[in-house]
Protein backbone atom coordinates (compact mmCIF):
# COMPACT_ATOMS: atom_id res chain seq x y z
CA UNK A 1 0.00 0.00 0.00
CA UNK A 2 1.32 3.43 -0.94
CA UNK A 3 0.88 5.94 1.87
CA UNK A 4 -0.03 9.46 0.86
CA UNK A 5 1.57 11.11 3.90
CA UNK A 6 3.14 10.39 7.31
CA UNK A 7 -0.28 11.00 8.90
CA UNK A 8 -1.83 8.42 6.58
CA UNK A 9 0.75 5.82 7.58
CA UNK A 10 0.36 6.47 11.30
CA UNK A 11 -3.40 6.10 11.16
CA UNK A 12 -3.06 2.94 9.07
CA UNK A 13 -0.60 1.52 11.61
CA UNK A 14 -2.98 2.17 14.50
CA UNK A 15 -1.03 5.02 16.10
CA UNK A 16 -3.22 7.27 18.25
CA UNK A 17 -2.46 10.63 16.67
CA UNK A 18 -2.52 14.23 17.82
CA UNK A 19 -3.09 16.94 15.26
CA UNK A 20 -2.92 20.64 16.09
CA UNK A 21 -3.94 23.83 14.36
CA UNK A 22 -2.23 27.08 13.49
CA UNK A 23 -3.35 30.22 11.73
CA UNK A 24 -0.66 31.63 9.41
CA UNK A 25 0.71 34.97 10.62
CA UNK A 26 0.21 38.47 9.30
CA UNK A 27 3.78 38.46 8.07
CA UNK A 28 5.64 38.03 4.81
CA UNK A 29 8.56 35.96 6.05
CA UNK A 30 8.71 32.28 6.88
CA UNK A 31 10.68 32.78 10.11
CA UNK A 32 7.61 34.30 11.80
CA UNK A 33 5.54 31.23 10.91
CA UNK A 34 8.23 28.77 11.97
CA UNK A 35 8.71 30.51 15.31
CA UNK A 36 4.95 30.36 15.88
CA UNK A 37 4.68 26.61 15.31
CA UNK A 38 8.05 25.64 16.76
CA UNK A 39 6.53 24.34 20.04
CA UNK A 40 4.52 21.80 18.00
CA UNK A 41 7.39 20.48 15.89
CA UNK A 42 8.10 16.81 16.68
CA UNK A 43 5.17 16.94 19.13
CA UNK A 44 2.05 17.02 16.96
CA UNK A 45 1.75 14.31 14.30
CA UNK A 46 0.42 16.86 11.81
CA UNK A 47 -0.51 20.53 11.88
CA UNK A 48 -3.61 22.01 10.26
CA UNK A 49 -2.96 25.28 8.45
CA UNK A 50 -6.14 27.36 8.46
CA UNK A 51 -7.32 29.20 5.36
CA UNK A 52 -8.12 32.78 6.39
CA UNK A 53 -10.44 31.76 9.28
CA UNK A 54 -13.18 34.17 10.23
CA UNK A 55 -12.84 35.52 6.67
CA UNK A 56 -9.80 37.54 7.74
CA UNK A 57 -6.73 37.47 5.52
CA UNK A 58 -3.46 35.95 6.71
CA UNK A 59 -0.44 34.48 4.93
CA UNK A 60 -1.60 32.08 2.21
CA UNK A 61 -2.50 28.72 3.73
CA UNK A 62 -0.92 26.93 0.76
CA UNK A 63 2.34 28.85 1.15
CA UNK A 64 2.39 28.25 4.91
CA UNK A 65 1.72 24.52 4.44
CA UNK A 66 4.59 24.28 1.95
CA UNK A 67 6.93 26.04 4.42
CA UNK A 68 5.97 23.48 7.07
CA UNK A 69 6.54 20.57 4.69
CA UNK A 70 9.96 21.94 3.78
CA UNK A 71 10.82 21.98 7.49
CA UNK A 72 9.94 18.33 8.18
CA UNK A 73 6.47 19.04 9.55
CA UNK A 74 3.49 17.14 8.13
CA UNK A 75 0.89 19.80 7.26
CA UNK A 76 -2.86 19.48 6.75
CA UNK A 77 -3.83 22.14 4.26
CA UNK A 78 -7.30 23.53 4.89
CA UNK A 79 -8.77 24.44 1.52
CA UNK A 80 -11.94 26.52 1.37
CA UNK A 81 -14.16 26.92 -1.65
CA UNK A 82 -14.96 30.47 -0.51
CA UNK A 83 -11.97 32.09 -2.19
CA UNK A 84 -11.18 30.07 -5.31
CA UNK A 85 -12.99 28.76 -8.34
CA UNK A 86 -12.56 25.16 -9.45
CA UNK A 87 -9.60 25.95 -11.71
CA UNK A 88 -7.62 27.59 -8.90
CA UNK A 89 -8.47 24.77 -6.48
CA UNK A 90 -7.35 22.07 -8.93
CA UNK A 91 -4.12 23.95 -9.56
CA UNK A 92 -3.49 24.27 -5.83
CA UNK A 93 -4.03 20.51 -5.31
CA UNK A 94 -1.43 19.64 -7.92
CA UNK A 95 1.00 22.30 -6.70
CA UNK A 96 0.59 21.35 -3.05
CA UNK A 97 1.41 17.71 -3.69
CA UNK A 98 4.39 18.66 -5.84
CA UNK A 99 5.90 20.46 -2.84
CA UNK A 100 5.19 17.85 -0.17
CA UNK A 101 1.74 18.87 1.06
CA UNK A 102 -0.45 15.77 0.82
CA UNK A 103 -3.04 16.08 3.62
CA UNK A 104 -5.98 18.33 2.80
CA UNK A 105 -9.14 19.28 4.67
CA UNK A 106 -11.96 20.40 2.38
CA UNK A 107 -14.13 23.17 3.85
CA UNK A 108 -16.68 25.78 2.83
CA UNK A 109 -15.02 28.68 4.64
CA UNK A 110 -16.50 31.40 6.83
CA UNK A 111 -18.82 33.93 5.23
CA UNK A 112 -16.92 37.13 4.25
CA UNK A 113 -19.71 39.16 5.86
CA UNK A 114 -18.34 38.16 9.30
CA UNK A 115 -14.79 39.18 8.38
CA UNK A 116 -13.00 42.52 8.32
CA UNK A 117 -13.63 43.10 4.59
CA UNK A 118 -17.38 42.35 4.42
CA UNK A 119 -17.71 43.72 0.90
CA UNK A 120 -15.76 40.68 -0.38
CA UNK A 121 -17.54 38.53 -2.95
CA UNK A 122 -17.05 34.80 -2.28
CA UNK A 123 -16.18 32.51 -5.19
CA UNK A 124 -18.16 29.41 -4.19
CA UNK A 125 -17.90 28.05 -7.72
CA UNK A 126 -18.17 24.56 -6.22
CA UNK A 127 -19.04 23.32 -2.74
CA UNK A 128 -16.76 21.42 -0.35
CA UNK A 129 -18.33 18.06 -1.28
CA UNK A 130 -17.49 18.66 -4.94
CA UNK A 131 -13.94 19.59 -3.93
CA UNK A 132 -13.62 16.20 -2.22
CA UNK A 133 -14.92 14.43 -5.33
CA UNK A 134 -12.58 16.43 -7.55
CA UNK A 135 -9.51 15.72 -5.40
CA UNK A 136 -10.38 12.04 -5.34
CA UNK A 137 -10.73 11.94 -9.12
CA UNK A 138 -7.42 13.69 -9.62
CA UNK A 139 -5.48 11.23 -7.45
CA UNK A 140 -7.26 8.01 -8.50
CA UNK A 141 -8.12 8.61 -12.14
CA UNK A 142 -5.00 10.72 -12.72
CA UNK A 143 -6.91 13.38 -14.60
CA UNK A 144 -8.62 16.73 -14.24
CA UNK A 145 -12.43 16.89 -14.44
CA UNK A 146 -11.93 18.11 -18.01
CA UNK A 147 -10.42 14.71 -18.84
CA UNK A 148 -6.82 15.91 -19.31
CA UNK A 149 -4.22 13.62 -17.79
CA UNK A 150 -2.11 14.49 -14.72
CA UNK A 151 1.24 12.70 -14.83
CA UNK A 152 2.20 12.08 -12.13
CA UNK A 153 -1.06 12.49 -10.26
CA UNK A 154 -1.12 14.26 -6.88
CA UNK A 155 -0.76 12.17 -3.72
CA UNK A 156 -3.60 13.29 -1.46
CA UNK A 157 -4.96 12.18 1.92
CA UNK A 158 -8.40 13.79 1.99
CA UNK A 159 -10.10 15.00 5.15
CA UNK A 160 -13.66 16.04 5.88
CA UNK A 161 -15.29 17.85 8.80
CA UNK A 162 -18.01 16.61 11.14
CA UNK A 163 -19.89 18.13 14.09
CA UNK A 164 -20.72 15.52 16.78
CA UNK A 165 -22.48 17.98 19.08
CA UNK A 166 -25.25 18.60 16.52
CA UNK A 167 -27.00 15.44 17.69
CA UNK A 168 -27.65 12.15 15.92
CA UNK A 169 -25.42 12.01 12.84
CA UNK A 170 -26.66 11.46 9.33
CA UNK A 171 -24.91 8.16 8.60
CA UNK A 172 -26.00 8.26 4.96
CA UNK A 173 -24.38 11.64 4.52
CA UNK A 174 -21.13 10.48 6.16
CA UNK A 175 -21.07 7.27 4.10
CA UNK A 176 -21.56 9.42 1.02
CA UNK A 177 -18.56 11.53 1.95
CA UNK A 178 -16.45 8.40 2.37
CA UNK A 179 -17.63 7.01 -0.97
CA UNK A 180 -16.71 10.30 -2.65
CA UNK A 181 -13.17 10.23 -1.28
CA UNK A 182 -12.91 11.33 2.37
CA UNK A 183 -10.14 9.33 4.07
CA UNK A 184 -10.38 10.80 7.59
CA UNK A 185 -12.55 13.15 9.60
CA UNK A 186 -11.64 15.95 11.97
CA UNK A 187 -14.48 17.20 14.14
CA UNK A 188 -15.63 20.44 15.69
CA UNK A 189 -14.91 20.88 19.42
CA UNK A 190 -16.42 18.21 21.67
CA UNK A 191 -16.57 18.68 25.46
CA UNK A 192 -19.07 15.99 26.48
CA UNK A 193 -17.93 12.37 26.67
CA UNK A 194 -21.45 10.95 26.77
CA UNK A 195 -22.53 12.85 23.68
CA UNK A 196 -19.40 11.70 21.83
CA UNK A 197 -19.90 8.10 22.91
CA UNK A 198 -23.49 8.12 21.65
CA UNK A 199 -22.37 9.69 18.38
CA UNK A 200 -19.66 7.09 17.80
CA UNK A 201 -22.06 4.24 18.63
CA UNK A 202 -24.37 5.37 15.84
CA UNK A 203 -21.41 5.45 13.43
CA UNK A 204 -20.30 2.01 14.58
CA UNK A 205 -23.75 0.53 14.00
CA UNK A 206 -23.64 1.91 10.44
CA UNK A 207 -20.22 0.34 9.75
CA UNK A 208 -18.53 3.73 9.43
CA UNK A 209 -15.83 3.30 12.08
CA UNK A 210 -14.24 0.39 10.22
CA UNK A 211 -13.94 2.53 7.11
CA UNK A 212 -12.57 5.86 8.31
CA UNK A 213 -10.66 7.26 11.31
CA UNK A 214 -12.13 10.09 13.38
CA UNK A 215 -9.97 12.73 15.08
CA UNK A 216 -12.01 14.47 17.77
CA UNK A 217 -11.79 18.23 18.19
CA UNK A 218 -10.79 19.63 21.56
CA UNK A 219 -8.96 22.64 22.90
CA UNK A 220 -8.10 24.78 25.90
CA UNK A 221 -9.97 27.94 26.91
CA UNK A 222 -8.39 31.21 27.89
CA UNK A 223 -11.13 31.66 30.50
CA UNK A 224 -14.74 30.91 31.40
CA UNK A 225 -15.66 34.02 29.44
CA UNK A 226 -14.07 32.62 26.28
CA UNK A 227 -15.89 29.31 26.81
CA UNK A 228 -19.20 31.20 26.92
CA UNK A 229 -18.21 33.13 23.79
CA UNK A 230 -17.56 29.87 21.94
CA UNK A 231 -21.01 28.62 22.95
CA UNK A 232 -22.60 31.77 21.55
CA UNK A 233 -20.54 32.23 18.39
CA UNK A 234 -19.10 28.95 17.07
CA UNK A 235 -21.33 26.64 15.09
CA UNK A 236 -21.75 23.22 16.67
CA UNK A 237 -19.89 24.05 19.89
CA UNK A 238 -21.54 23.15 23.19
CA UNK A 239 -19.52 23.75 26.36
CA UNK A 240 -21.41 22.20 29.30
CA UNK A 241 -22.39 24.40 32.25
CA UNK A 242 -20.34 22.24 34.62
CA UNK A 243 -17.15 23.01 32.71
CA UNK A 244 -17.89 26.74 32.72
CA UNK A 245 -18.59 26.64 36.48
CA UNK A 246 -15.39 24.70 37.06
CA UNK A 247 -13.44 27.37 35.21
CA UNK A 248 -15.17 30.20 37.07
CA UNK A 249 -14.29 28.64 40.44
CA UNK A 250 -10.65 27.95 39.55
CA UNK A 251 -7.83 30.12 40.87
CA UNK A 252 -6.02 29.73 37.53
CA UNK A 253 -8.55 29.34 34.73
CA UNK A 254 -5.98 28.60 32.04
CA UNK A 255 -4.41 25.83 34.10
CA UNK A 256 -7.83 24.40 34.94
CA UNK A 257 -8.74 24.41 31.25
CA UNK A 258 -5.59 22.48 30.50
CA UNK A 259 -6.53 19.89 33.16
CA UNK A 260 -9.98 19.55 31.61
CA UNK A 261 -8.44 18.86 28.20
CA UNK A 262 -6.13 16.21 29.64
CA UNK A 263 -9.01 14.50 31.42
CA UNK A 264 -11.21 14.50 28.32
CA UNK A 265 -8.41 13.13 26.13
CA UNK A 266 -8.01 10.12 28.43
CA UNK A 267 -11.76 9.50 28.31
CA UNK A 268 -12.10 10.08 24.56
CA UNK A 269 -9.26 7.74 23.62
CA UNK A 270 -11.15 4.84 25.23
CA UNK A 271 -14.23 5.43 23.05
CA UNK A 272 -14.44 3.04 20.12
CA UNK A 273 -13.55 4.66 16.82
CA UNK A 274 -11.61 7.61 18.23
CA UNK A 275 -8.27 7.40 16.46
CA UNK A 276 -6.83 10.71 17.57
CA UNK A 277 -7.39 14.18 18.97
CA UNK A 278 -7.45 17.40 16.98
CA UNK A 279 -6.41 20.28 19.25
CA UNK A 280 -7.47 23.79 18.31
CA UNK A 281 -7.12 27.25 19.80
CA UNK A 282 -6.18 30.70 18.52
CA UNK A 283 -2.56 31.49 19.38
CA UNK A 284 -2.39 28.48 21.70
CA UNK A 285 0.41 26.53 20.06
CA UNK A 286 2.49 26.43 23.27
CA UNK A 287 -0.22 25.15 25.61
CA UNK A 288 -1.43 22.67 22.98
CA UNK A 289 2.11 21.29 22.74
CA UNK A 290 2.14 20.91 26.54
CA UNK A 291 -1.19 19.07 26.46
CA UNK A 292 0.05 16.65 23.80
CA UNK A 293 3.28 15.94 25.68
CA UNK A 294 1.48 15.34 28.97
CA UNK A 295 -1.16 13.18 27.29
CA UNK A 296 1.50 10.89 25.89
CA UNK A 297 3.06 10.24 29.28
CA UNK A 298 -0.11 10.02 31.39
Amino acid sequence: MEFQSPLHKKLHDGVFVFTAETTPPDASNKETLLKKINPLKDVADAINVTDSPGAKVHMSALTAAIILAQNDIDPILQLTVRDRNRLALQGDLVGASALGVHNILCLSGDDPKVGDQPETKPAKDIDSATLVTTANMMRKDKKFPSGRAIDPAPKLFIGGAEVPSKGKPSTEKILGKIKNGVDFFQTQYVFEAKKLEEYMEVLDDAGILEKTPFLIGLGPFASAKSAKWMNDNLFGVDVPDEIIKRLEQAKDQKEESKKICLELIQIFREIKGVKGIHLMGHKKEEVIAEIIKESKIS
